[in-house]
Order: structure tokens, then C-alpha cells, then sequence
């Protein structure tokens, strides 16, 4: 086989605790407004809001952290700290008391937008691709095997930006559980070995100016450091 030119190298995560082994990323699903407190407008459950990041706005964060550049194109880039489930076995109309059994594991992630963008976007009815789309947009800790990792329906989730709290929640104030989450998109698609489901963020959300410091985690799951340039 031959290309015009060389693929891009696959987009992939390393296995918490594990040497050389890595998840190779295909799609990365987002779920908006998922936790009570964000969408407090909500008056019934109606089906969750979805969108997607490509495989290559994944930036695998080590216990060290990372450092990125302030993002192009926005003078608004705000934070949503997130549970992220990394699905191991794909499948179409999944029933959701299956659904656990095609996880393979968790991650903390950050769902960064540009909120300017959003906004602009959505007063037109468009699509959100510009604001949650971009490069470097979802910073994801190593993959925890779910067999070393509590069950997500009780879990402590918090960032703090400069060392001052900024989001604080726990994943029983989600309006979609995982398993619900997992049913549900496949439903709309069929999912893959390679998914990541980044599962909604607490309230909190808000502004991040260069030269922020930003630490946040899941309990139980991990620790997530992303530092941005000045």
C-alpha cells in the first residue's frame, strides 16, 4: 500500500502502571451539561447534548503534567473538569444494564472551549466544531483499567486553578450516568475500541487567563496537571 504522504501517527494514551502498553484513541465523545447543578434549568430528562473532539486534540498527561500554549483564536478559554471513560468493546443499541462491561477503563480529562466561539456559534444555531473541536482541546491522564478503579456513581471531581478550588462536584449529581451515556450514543453510533466519552463536568466552569496552573482530579481515578504558557 501506498500514501500521497505519510499517515499522522494514531492517537494514543498510556496504560496507567503498565510499561509500553498504550489506548489507541478513535473518537472522543462529549456530553454537555450533564451534571444537575450546570443545567438546573432542566424541568425533565430529555436525551443528552453530544458533541465531538478528533482523536488528535487528545494530549496525554502524565503524573507530571503538562504545559500547553494558550490556544489560538479566543480571548475566553474556559475549563470543564471531566470523568473520562475509555470503552474497550464496541457495539451498537447497547442495553445499559450491558453497558459497563464495554468499559475499559478511566481517565480524568479537560474539556477545554473556546467559550467566545460557542457562544457566537450558538446564536446562529450553529454548530460548536470551532469552540470544542480545536488543538490540544482535551488533555487526558493515563487510562486506569476499570478492574483498578471504583464504580463512577460516587466519585469526587474537582480542579482548582492557582491553588484556589474553582469546580467541586461528585458524579452522583450526573443527569446521565455512565452506563446511560454508553447506551445512549450507541444508539447514534456504533462504538469502537478506541472511545473516549468525556462524561459532562460539575459546577464551576469558568475563564482561564495564561499562565494559569490548573490541577484537578477524579477520586480514585487520577490527578490531572496542566500548566499554560504565559
Amino acid at each position: 500500500m501506498s500514501f500521497v504522504f505519510a499517515p499522522a501517527p494514531m492517537a494514543v494514551i498510556p496504560v496507567d502502571g503498565e510499561k509500553d502498553l498504550y489506548f489507541p484513541v478513535h473518537r472522543v465523545y462529549g456530553v454537555a451539561r450533564n451534571y444537575a447543578a450546570v443545567n438546573a434549568a432542566l424541568g425533565e430528562k430529555t436525551p443528552p447534548s453530544i458533541f465531538l473532539k478528533p482523536a488528535d486534540a487528545v494530549v496525554p498527561v502524565d503524573k507530571h503534567g503538562v504545559t500547553l500554549d494558550f490556544p489560538v483564536a479566543t480571548e475566553d478559554l474556559h475549563h470543564e473538569i471531566e470523568l473520562v471513560v475509555a470503552i474497550g468493546k464496541g457495539g451498537k443499541n447497547i442495553p445499559v444494564e450491558e453497558a459497563k462491561s464495554h468499559i475499559y477503563g478511566y481517565a480524568v480529562g479537560l474539556d477545554l472551549t473556546r467559550r467566545d466561539l460557542q457562544r457566537a456559534s450558538a446564536s446562529k444555531g450553529m454548530p460548536w466544531d470551532s469552540a470544542k473541536a480545536f488543538d490540544e482541546s482535551a488533555p487526558v491522564t493515563h487510562i486506569k483499567p476499570a478492574a483498578r478503579t471504583p464504580e463512577p456513581e460516587n466519585l469526587d471531581i474537582w480542579l482548582y486553578i492557582n491553588n484556589e478550588k474553582i469546580q467541586s462536584g461528585n458524579t452522583n449529581e450526573m443527569i446521565w450516568g455512565v452506563a446511560e451515556q454508553i447506551s445512549y450514543l450507541s444508539t447514534l453510533w456504533e462504538l469502537k475500541p478506541g472511545d473516549l466519552i468525556m462524561t459532562g463536568t460539575p459546577a464551576g466552569v469558568g475563564a482561564i487567563k495564561r499562565g494559569d496552573q490548573l490541577e484537578g482530579g477524579v477520586q480514585g481515578v487520577g490527578v490531572l496537571k496542566v500548566a499554560f504558557k504565559a
